[in-house]
């Protein structure tokens, strides 16, 4: 449901529409003169309805696609492939200490963690791969 255009704005709207026109002008909608006019309108805009008139000859902005998160490790920057070797020094180091042989199992499980989702991943890979080098079927020689 849209707000009455009575309602008044504060400084947070004023600067969402002096960005949303910058992007028109950048865009090149707007000449250098209309962009001066309209960003005196929206600066001097009070309500709602001020703002709305700014936009009424230009497009609706388009919702960019979210760009996705990249999947980063729990130890930063640092590879997996050389945090790994390191592991069963410190498993070897902890049992001498404390003479606990549990300190072993951190072994395979430092590898589950590290690479877990990297293994699943080299296997869809590889049949896919495997599908396009298999020739369909009535098409073998």
């Amino acid at each position: 449901m849209a707000e009455p255009p009575e309602i008044r704005i504060g400084t947070v709207e004023r600067e969402d529409a002096m960005k949303r026109l910058s992007d028109h002008f950048a865009a090149g909608r707007l000449s250098v003169a209309e962009f001066d006019e309209r960003s005196g309108i929206v600066a001097a805009a009070l309500t709602r309805g001020d703002l709305e008139q700014v936009f009424t000859d230009l497009p609706e902005p388009v919702s960019e696609k979210p760009v996705p998160a990249e999947r980063r490790s729990l130890l930063g920057s640092i590879p997996p492939e050389r945090i790994m070797p390191v592991v069963p020094i410190i498993a070897l180091i902890l049992f001498l200490v404390t003479h606990q042989w549990l300190f072993f199992l951190l072994i395979p499980l430092a590898g589950a963690v590290l690479f877990g989702g990297q293994g699943r991943e080299r296997r869809r890979r590889a049949e896919r791969r495997d599908r396009r080098r298999r020739p369909a079927r009535g098409q073998e020689d």
